[in-house]
């Protein structure tokens, strides 16, 4: 049985279409994915993630367990400040990508993907360290992301959050649309935002949320829209650009490996590829031809197979198909001529620097 979150009846009411996604009932679109994605880019779009999962990490061994068990330097956080880290098990290979909220001292939230959220509980408790509390917030926790250039202008009516004041990966603790509220500036799009955790009931800040949303040209976005943006944004993905067989430094994540703050679960395996250099390289395609790579595709040179699309869509910002994927490293610098093999036909394409779109912060 799918589960459905606090929000499902709004988007019912607003003609989103549902589909199943990591558990859940989601919106994949409303008006349509290109023209939610311009929201995002020019204006502003409301996402419910409520389907993410939460996890509370508490106690005087928290902070000491944490870092042991995630790449980046917990010890560098402090109250209301946030970072990107991984989980990864003993062989290097990515478990998860998370965001790490330091809550207060001895008090954390990790959040972590929908798809997820069973299997790294499972593995946190199975590594607990005495002095540290897990607490699975997962079902009690609503989650609602809004993002884009007027995201600020769209939530500051709305808001005790001093929200000119936060900056990018900081958060606050105050109220939206009367309900008790964690305030972040994180995002996931390229774009300037804020995500809204609350225990409450959401739909008060849903609803006052989308009440402003046509002054400021914002609209309700789905999955689909979400997907394209991060995409664009040059944000990977758990089960396309990273899984338990990639290493972070293979998929270009190396600035939140943290080796100089001791061992880590992974830590060894990792220095090791750092070490010998690896094979692949995680690079962004553009497509010189209007046929849209997809994950699994080749990638060739010369007529030989060097890599393959984790990710691929047709791009509303950039107005061409763009990719993600890995290619052999003699072949990973941009502006190198390639291949993408689409329905037996080998399409031009060209590497390029990631990522393909930055936005304006």
């Amino acid at each position: 049985m799918l589960k459905q979150t606090p929000l499902y009846d709004n988007h019912v009411r607003l003609g989103a279409r549902m589909v199943p996604f990591a558990g859940w009932e989601m919106p994949v679109q409303y008006s349509g994915i290109l023209e939610e994605v311009r929201a995002v880019r020019e204006a502003a779009g409301i996402f419910d993630v409520s389907h993410m999962g939460e996890v509370a990490l508490v106690g005087p061994g928290a902070l000491a367990w944490l870092n042991a068990m995630t790449t980046n330097d917990v010890s560098r956080l402090a109250p209301g400040r946030a970072h990107y880290s991984l989980l990864c098990a003993e062989n290097g290979g990515i478990l998860d990508d998370i965001l790490v909220y330091e809550l207060g001292e001895d008090r954390y939230l990790v959040v972590v993907n929908a798809s997820n959220t069973e299997q790294d509980v499972a593995w946190l408790n199975r590594h607990r360290a005495p002095g540290a509390e897990i607490h699975d917030l997962s079902e009690e926790m609503a989650l609602i992301a809004v993002q884009g250039p007027r995201a600020a202008e769209l939530l500051t009516p709305l808001t005790d959050a001093e929200l000119a004041s936060l900056r990018h990966f900081q958060f606050a603790e105050s109220t939206v649309a009367g309900v008790t509220a964690l305030v972040s500036r994180t995002g996931y799009t390229g774009e300037d935002g804020f995500e809204l955790f609350t225990r409450e009931d959401p739909r008060p800040i849903w609803e006052a949320v989308m009440e402003r949303a046509p002054a400021v040209g914002a609209k309700p976005c789905g999955l689909g829209a979400r997907d394209v943006l991060r995409l664009e944004a040059g944000n990977v993905l758990y089960g396309h650009e990273i899984t338990e067989t990639v290493n972070p430094l293979v998929a270009g994540l190396g600035w939140v490996v943290k080796p100089e703050k001791g061992p880590f679960m992974g830590s060894e395996a990792i220095a090791r590829v750092r070490e010998a250099g690896w094979e692949y390289r995680l690079v962004g395609l553009e497509m010189q031809s209007r046929a849209v790579p997809r994950q699994g595709y080749v990638i060739a040179r010369d007529d030989e197979a060097q890599g393959e699309v984790t990710s691929g869509t047709f791009s509303p910002t950039i107005g061409k198909p763009i990719a993600m994927g890995y290619v052999r490293a003699a072949f990973a610098e941009p502006g190198t001529e390639v291949q993408v093999v689409v329905r037996e036909r080998p399409e031009p394409a060209r590497i390029v620097k990631l990522p393909f779109y930055r936005g304006r912060r």
